[in-house]
C-alpha cells in the first residue's frame, strides 16, 4: 500500500506529460529524467544512459497494450522522417543550386564598394591631389632658386614631399576649424573686368532684395526680395531660376497655419534666407511668421514650421549640419532640424526684436536685437553671454572666428568684440557716414579722428551725418577664417576692412561705390568675389528710399596679389 502511495506523484507527472506530448504513452518512451525520479528505477539509470532501452518495467505498466504503442511509435517515426526530409531539402538547397547563387552573390558583394572602401578611396584621391599641388609648389621654388642639388636621393625627395603634404593638411584643418586666421586682407585687390572695376549687376529683382546666400562651393547663389520672389542663380553665368510658391491648400498640408489678425491671406514677403552646407535645403522666413523649407534640387516647398508670434527676421544654419536657427520680432530664437523637419528648442533672452543672427560649426549662435544687446547662446551648455552696445541699436552681426565677432549699428559704427570682454575692444565710428553735397567730392580716406578711427569726411560736424537711415550698417560679413571683412549701408558704397589680429583694430582697405541700400552681403569662401543684395528700400522697413538704385544682386570680383 505504501509503495502504491509513493507512485501516485510520479503517475500524475506522467499523465501531465501525456497531455502535453501524446508520444509519451508508455514508460519506454518517457524521458530519462522522469524514469530517474522513480525511486525503484534509480538503480537502472546507467542502462538508460548507455543503451537508451532495456529498463525494467513495473507490473502496473505491463497492462498497457502494444497495439496502442505502435501507432504512436509510427507517429514518432513519421515526425522524425518529416524532420529528416526537411533537413535533406535544406542540404539539397545548400549543396545544389544554392551554391551557384551564393557564389554569384559573393561575386556581387566583392564588386560592390563598402563605405569604408569608399572613404579610403576618397582619402587617397584627396591625398594624391594635395601631393601633386605640393610637388608643383616645390618645383616652382626649385626653378626660382636654380639650385644644383640634383644628387639628392629619391627617398629624401619623397620624404620632403610628404612633409609638405602633412603641413598643408594641418594648415587646412586649422583654417577650417578656425584655429588660425588666413591673412589675405593685405593681398586683396578689386579685380578689373571688361566693364571696369567695381560692382556689376548679376541678377535683377523687381523689388528690394532682402537676403542673399552662397553655396559652400561658391558656384550657386540664392536671393529673396520683398515681393516674395526667391531666386536660384549661377555665379559665373548669372542664369537664374525662380522658386514657385505652392497653392494655399498645399501650404496648409505642409504645416502653414491660418493668418492671424486682420490679414485674410498669408504674406509672401521674405526677410531672410539660409542654405545648408551641402546645398540641399533652403530656408526662408518673412512676415507670415513661418519658417519655410525648400528642396534646392527640385525647387519645391517641402515643409513650413509655425511657432513664431512675429515676423521671422533672420535665419542661419549651423555649418556642416541641418540644424537651423531662426530669429524673430517676438524676441525669441527657435531651433529646428531640417533633416527631421522637427522643432527642437526655443532660446529666450532678448527684450526687443531680434534682427541679426549668425552661427559657425560650434553649437553657438550669435544674435543682435534692438534692445542694444548682442547675445551669444551656448546651446549645449544652456547658457548665454550678454554684450552691451554703446549704440542705440544693433542692426547686423557676424562671427570672425569662435572667439571674435563683429556688429554693425544704426549710428554708422562697427564694433569688434571678443569673448573676454562684455564691451567692444574696438569701435570704428562713421564707417558709412553720409556726406553733405559740398564735401562729397573732397572725401579723403587718409584723414583720421584722434582715437584712430577712420572718418569719411573732414573734422567738421556739418560734413557728415551718422544718424541718418542711409548710414545704418545694415549688412556686415567676414570671409570665413580670414581677416577680410565687408560692410554695407545706404550711403552709396560698400567698404572692405582688414581685422588686425594683434592690435585688435579695424583698418580700411577699399571703398567701392554701389548705389542703394545694401541689405545683405556674402563673401565667397575662396575670397574671389563679394555678393551684395541691393534695394531701393531698407530690408526691414520703408523709412528711406533711393529711387536711382537698381534692385538686384551685384557682384564684386576680387583677386589676391
Amino acid at each position: 500500500m505504501s509503495s502504491n502511495l509513493l507512485l501516485l506523484p510520479h503517475l500524475s507527472l506522467f499523465l501531465c506529460l501525456l497531455f502535453k506530448n501524446p508520444s509519451y504513452t508508455s514508460l519506454s518512451t518517457a524521458p530519462f529524467w522522469f524514469i530517474d525520479s522513480i525511486p525503484f528505477m534509480a538503480g537502472n539509470n546507467k542502462n538508460h544512459k548507455k543503451k537508451n532501452k532495456g529498463s525494467p518495467r513495473d507490473p502496473f505498466f505491463e497492462n498497457d497494450s502494444r497495439k496502442k504503442r505502435k501507432p504512436n511509435h509510427h507517429k514518432v517515426v513519421e515526425e522524425d522522417a518529416e524532420i529528416e526530409s526537411e533537413e535533406e531539402e535544406q542540404d539539397a538547397f545548400f549543396s545544389g543550386d544554392g551554391e551557384n547563387k551564393s557564389d554569384d552573390e559573393s561575386v556581387e558583394m566583392e564588386e560592390e564598394e563598402t563605405e569604408a572602401e569608399a572613404r579610403k578611396r576618397i582619402a587617397n584621391e584627396y591625398l594624391k591631389m594635395v601631393r601633386d599641388i605640393a610637388q608643383k609648389e616645390k618645383e616652382q621654388r626649385d626653378e626660382d632658386e636654380d639650385d644644383d642639388d640634383d644628387d639628392d636621393d629619391e627617398s629624401e625627395g619623397e620624404g620632403a614631399r610628404d612633409s609638405l603634404v602633412a603641413l598643408k593638411l594641418i594648415k587646412e584643418q586649422q583654417e577650417e576649424s578656425g584655429r588660425i586666421r588666413r591673412a589675405i586682407a593685405s593681398r586683396v585687390q578689386v579685380a578689373e573686368t571688361s566693364g571696369g572695376s567695381g560692382f556689376r549687376v548679376l541678377v535683377k529683382h523687381r523689388h528690394s532684395v532682402t537676403a542673399v546666400a552662397l553655396s559652400d562651393d561658391d558656384s550657386r547663389g540664392f536671393s529673396a526680395s520683398k515681393d516674395g520672389t526667391i531666386m536660384h542663380w549661377d555665379v559665373n553665368s548669372g542664369k537664374c531660376e525662380k522658386y514657385k510658391w505652392p497653392s494655399d491648400s498645399v501650404l496648409k498640408s505642409h504645416g502653414v497655419k491660418e493668418p492671424q489678425g486682420k490679414a485674410t491671406k498669408q504674406s509672401k514677403h521674405v526677410l531672410a534666407l539660409a542654405v545648408t552646407s551641402d546645398g540641399r535645403y533652403l530656408a526662408t522666413g518673412g512676415l507670415d511668421r513661418h519658417v519655410h523649407l525648400w528642396d534646392t534640387r527640385t525647387r519645391e516647398h517641402i515643409q513650413a514650421f509655425p511657432g513664431h508670434r512675429g515676423p521671422v527676421s533672420s535665419l542661419t544654419f549651423r555649418q556642416g549640419t541641418s540644424e537651423l536657427f531662426s530669429g524673430s520680432f517676438d524676441r525669441t530664437v527657435k531651433i529646428w532640424n531640417a533633416e527631421d523637419r522637427t522643432y527642437m528648442n526655443t532660446l529666450f533672452g532678448h527684450q526687443s526684436e531680434v534682427v541679426g543672427i549668425d552661427c559657425l560649426r560650434k553649437e553657438r549662435v550669435l544674435t543682435v536685437g534692438r534692445d542694444r544687446s548682442m547675445q551669444l547662446f551656448k546651446v549645449h551648455e544652456e547658457s548665454r553671454l550678454l554684450f552691451r552696445s554703446p549704440a542705440s541699436s544693433l542692426e547686423s552681426c557676424c562671427f570672425v572666428n569662435n572667439e571674435e565677432f563683429l556688429s554693425g549699428s544704426d549710428d554708422g559704427s562697427i564694433e569688434l568684440w571678443t569673448l573676454l570682454r562684455k564691451k567692444p575692444v574696438y569701435i570704428l565710428r562713421n564707417a558709412h557716414a553720409l556726406l553733405t553735397e559740398s564735401r562729397k567730392s573732397d572725401q579723403n580716406d587718409s584723414e583720421r579722428i584722434p582715437n584712430g578711427n577712420l572718418e569719411n569726411g573732414h573734422h567738421h560736424p556739418e560734413n557728415h551725418n551718422c544718424s541718418s537711415v542711409f548710414s545704418w550698417v545694415s549688412a556686415i560679413t567676414v570671409c570665413r577664417n580670414s581677416d577680410l571683412a565687408a560692410s554695407g549701408a545706404g550711403n552709396g558704397s560698400v567698404r572692405l576692412w582688414s581685422i588686425e589680429n594683434e592690435t585688435k583694430d579695424i583698418k580700411p582697405l577699399h571703398n567701392v561705390p554701389l548705389v542703394g541700400f545694401v541689405n545683405s552681403l556674402a563673401f565667397a569662401k575662396s575670397a574671389e568675389f563679394l555678393v551684395a543684395g541691393v534695394g531701393q528700400e531698407p530690408r526691414l522697413g520703408r523709412w528711406g528710399r533711393t529711387p536711382e538704385a537698381r534692385n538686384g544682386i551685384a557682384i564684386l570680383p576680387l583677386k589676391l596679389s
